[in-house]
């Protein structure tokens, strides 16, 4: 009886290994980063926004309150940078939030 054996395809590459193939992994890509934005009203407490950014973007009180001091005098702050799911998801979050407090904070995503 003959060892018959097919020469491998194209995505199959013959390993050192007598009789061994291996397949090639496609690369595989960093997903791209996003960033969510603070925008500054005048009518969000310094407080809430300062909460928002210790409970939903895991910031300490001093980094929450220097993004804080930054929304309120540039117009917009950094609150973090994440895979698109997981802004998109942030900013669902704290935008539901801020509504149920009374308050019209916006947040916005961003490409990094």
């Amino acid at each position: 009886m003959s060892e018959h054996r097919q020469p491998p395809g194209p995505d199959v590459r013959p390993d050192r290994e007598e009789g061994a193939a291996v397949r090639e992994r496609p690369a595989t890509r960093t997903p791209r980063l996003f960033r969510v934005l603070l925008h500054n009203d005048d009518y969000t407490s310094m407080e809430f926004v300062v909460e928002v950014l210790v409970r939903h973007f895991e910031k300490t009180t001093t980094e929450a309150t220097q993004i804080m001091l930054q929304v309120h005098h540039a117009g917009y702050g950094v609150a973090g940078t994440y895979t698109r799911d997981e802004a998109e998801t942030r900013v669902e979050r704290v935008s539901a939030e801020a509504r149920g407090e009374g308050f019209p904070l916006v947040l916005s995503v961003e490409p990094e």
